[in-house]
């Protein structure tokens, strides 16, 4: 899978998640972008994306993640 197939896949999620269909992800994007993204709506998010993707994070990586950049990152490496 390329970087730009889970960009794809993501920016669904990031949709779906956040009710917003115009929204769009990249790898600079972090909570502070995102109006609605909270400690709940991470929760949610981070399920979706695992259950999109068939990954599990660890607790380390989901609280060391800065920005979308590097979620995509730990996907691409699983």
């Amino acid at each position: 899978m390329t970087r730009e197939e889970v960009y794809v896949r993501l920016n669904d999620v990031f949709r779906e998640v956040f009710d917003d269909e115009e929204l769009e992800v990249n790898d600079e994007t972090t909570s502070d972008d995102i109006e609605d993204w909270d400690s709940l709506e991470h929760i949610n998010l981070v399920a979706a994306i695992e259950k999109e993707f068939d990954v599990k994070f660890t607790m380390a990586q989901i609280m060391g993640f800065e920005n979308v950049g590097e979620m995509v990152d730990c996907i691409l490496e699983q």
